[in-house]
This record gives structure tokens, sequence and C-alpha cells, in this order.
């Protein structure tokens, strides 16, 4: 009899534990499933208005032509694919062609040489008199040699001995941390020249005048449709250190006066261009470590004011600098204007707006904190409809998204 109680009671207490682990878990689901039905990410906005790419997309006789640059890590063409089918959308460009093309880059001075992938897409209207070109640059085949070298520690030689979340940390660190190291050695070049070459096919004519499916350097003498047409940048994380790097650099070779004349009419036109590169996870102030200061710095007011003594050397007549930053983003920094006086070329004419925003989700650790994702932190900014929208109908104008004036704060500044 004592025993039958025995294994009577036991049964119980295992009934009774099964039934709180089950009852735990119900609540802990229910607190997780109540956290993502109200979101509470931020959207701080801090700087001037912008329009967003929707005014140039309208204009009419324009083109509006948009450069991706991608960040560290491993990318394959078409790795923008859902942010664009966001941004067309946000934009009601409904209409596209049946099929994208592709031109291999080269170098011009080694066109043997191998340097990345440029996608380009082309997106209308119903009636299709407003157009979008869109060239996603993939330059990541240049940094992917060099980063064979860590290829054993990714391997099941060591991969096994680490606990699986810790693993996949490793092999993510393995695959981005690499880049920027690269990129400040012998590879920076050819990097610069895979923009510069992108930068080449986008201003050199319409989507009937790009060749498909080629390896080529782009020769283009054609400036007429880069006075015309309208320009921009979306970059990620390095992207951003590369276009700017890679805009300097074009300005400072189309300014020379031993090029051809060419040259001097793509100088010109870039001077009188405004021109906005909307950075997602911008990470200038930690790329800047170890690099020269440019040369020209803290001399906006003889650059970029039309009264200025030195306004005729300028690049650009205004580079707009619109920078998302998730705060639990390890890899993204805001831009200060100081960072932006002392650091950054002032012929550039650059104006900064930076966005604070939670792209990763903020989770309550049952009264140890708050957490996100520092992973979906770093790399959720291009699938986040508040970006997107921002990206397509900027801020405190009359085609500003729903979604933006419901959920984002702006604050102006002013000199």
């Amino acid at each position: 009899m004592n025993k039958i109680n025995h294994i009577l009671l036991t049964l119980s207490v295992s009934v009774l534990l099964s039934g709180c682990a089950s009852f735990g878990k119900g609540i802990t689901e229910a607190i997780l499933e109540k956290q993502d039905s109200e979101d509470t990410r931020v959207c701080e906005i801090t700087g001037n208005q912008f329009t967003g790419l929707k005014p140039q997309v309208e204009a009419p006789g324009r083109k509006m032509k948009v450069l991706m640059v991608h960040g560290v890590g491993n990318h394959l063409p078409g790795y923008s694919t859902e942010f664009l089918e966001k941004l067309t959308k946000e934009l009601d460009l409904p209409v596209t062609t049946r099929a994208y093309k592709n031109i291999k880059l080269v170098d011009p001075k080694d066109p043997g040489k191998n340097l990345g992938n440029l996608r380009i897409h082309r997106y209308l209207d119903q009636s299709q008199t407003q157009e979008l070109l869109f060239y996603e640059l993939t330059w990541s085949e240049i940094t992917a040699k060099d980063k064979e070298v860590l290829a054993y520690d990714n391997s099941g030689e060591q991969s096994f001995r680490r606990a699986e979340v810790n693993d996949l940390l490793k092999k993510f660190s393995n695959d981005t941390g690499p880049d920027p190291i690269i990129y400040l050695g012998e590879k920076r070049d050819d990097i610069l020249v895979a923009f510069a070459q992108s930068f080449c096919w986008m201003i050199s004519g319409d989507w009937s005048a790009l060749p498909d499916d080629v390896q080529q350097v782009c020769s283009s003498k054609n400036v007429t449709p880069f006075y015309n047409d309208s320009y921009a940048f979306v970059s990620h994380s390095l992207g951003s250190r590369i276009t700017i790097d890679g805009l300097q650099r074009l300005a400072s070779i189309y300014a020379d006066q031993e090029n051809a004349l060419y040259y001097s009419a793509i100088a010109n036109v870039l001077k009188n261009k405004e021109v906005p590169i909307y950075m997602m996870s911008n990470q200038l102030p930690m790329l800047q470590l170890g690099r020269s200061i440019p040369k020209i710095v803290n001399q906006e007011d003889a650059y970029c004011k039309p009264d200025g003594q030195k306004f005729a050397e300028r690049m650009l007549l205004k580079t707009n600098i619109i920078a998302f930053s998730d705060p639990n983003d390890l890899l993204s920094y805001a831009l200060p204007h100081d960072f932006v006086k002392k650091y950054l070329d002032s012929r550039l004419c650059i104006n900064v707006t930076n966005i604070n925003i939670n792209v990763a989700k903020i989770y309550d650790a049952f009264g140890l904190g708050k957490l996100a994702n520092p992973m979906d932190a770093h790399v959720g900014y291009d699938t986040d409809d508040r970006v997107v929208a921002l990206i397509a109908k900027g801020i405190a104008n009359e085609k500003t998204a729903p979604i933006v004036k419901e959920r984002c704060s702006w604050v102006r500044t002013i000199d």
C-alpha cells in the first residue's frame, strides 16, 4: 500500500511540475506576443527637411538613377531585391522590364581584372512617364580571395568545438570583420574603381543604351544624360565609406585639368548637383580611425556658399547625407556636425540629417533589462517599412508617407 501511495505521489508531483512548466511557458509566450504586438520602436529624425526620391521620380523629362553599394560580408547579385521591391511599391512604380541587365565590371587599366557585378533594374509608373533606373553594385568578389585565409576556421575542424550560437557568431565575424581591414589595404583602389565604373555606367545614358551580359569597360563620353537626370546613392555600413571616398576620388580626377575635356565637363556638372546619400548603419566615424584627415576641412563657408571665396572649387553643390542608425547596432554611428567639419572634405558641401531608429525589436528580458538582437539591428534597415518610406518620400513635406507621420518624430536644426 505504501508503495502504491509513493507511486501515486510521484505521478502527482510530475503532473504538477509539468503543469507549472507549461503554465510558465504560457506566461512567457504571452509576454513575448504582447511585446511583438506593441511596436514601440523609436524613429527620431534630427536635421533638415528632406523630400526623398519621389519629387525627382515625378520630375518631367528626367530619369531618377539610384546606385546601391553594399557593406561588409559576402554578397551575391540580387541582394537588394527585397529593398527594391518595397521602394518601388512606395514610389508607385508597378511596371518593370521582363529582365534586368548585368555588367561584369573591369579595371580600365587592367581589363583582365574582375571588379564585381553591376545589375540594373528599370521601373516605371502605369503611364510610363516616370522612370527609375536602379543600379546594384556587388563588389565583395574583390575581397573574397583575401578572406580565404580564414576559411579553415569555418570548417568542421574548428566549428564543432564551439557552442552552436557562438559558431554562428564566429562565422558572421569571419565573413564581415575582414572587409574594413582589407579596404584599408591595396584592394581599396580596386573597390573604388568598381564604384567609378558603376558611376560611369549610371551617367552614360538610358536603359536602351546599356549593354547586357557583358564584361566591359565603361568609356562613355556623353555628358548630356548626366546633366539632365537626377542621382542618389543608397549605402550600407562599409558601403558608406566607399561612396564618400568614391565621390571624392571622382571629383578630384574630373577636376584635373590635364584630363580630357569630357572629365572637365563632368566636374562642372557635379558642381551643380545636389546628391543625396541614404546611409544605413553608417560607419564613417569608425572607418576614419587610422586615416589621414582630408586636406580641406572646416571650410564650408568658403566652398559651399555662393559668396564664398572658393565656391567655384567645390565638388558638389550639396551632398545631403541621411544617416540611419539603430542604437542597438554595434557597428553604426550617428554623424555629429563636428565630425563632418573635422573629418570630411569641405568641397563635398555635406549636410547631415541623423535618424535614430530601432529596426530591431526590443524585448524585456523578464526584469534583467531590455535587449535587442545586434545582428538584426545591423542588417534590418533595408527591409524596415519606415526606412523605405523615408527614402522614398522624406519628412515634413506634402508627400511624406503616413507611416512616417505616425511613427516618427522630427526635430529641425538651424545654424
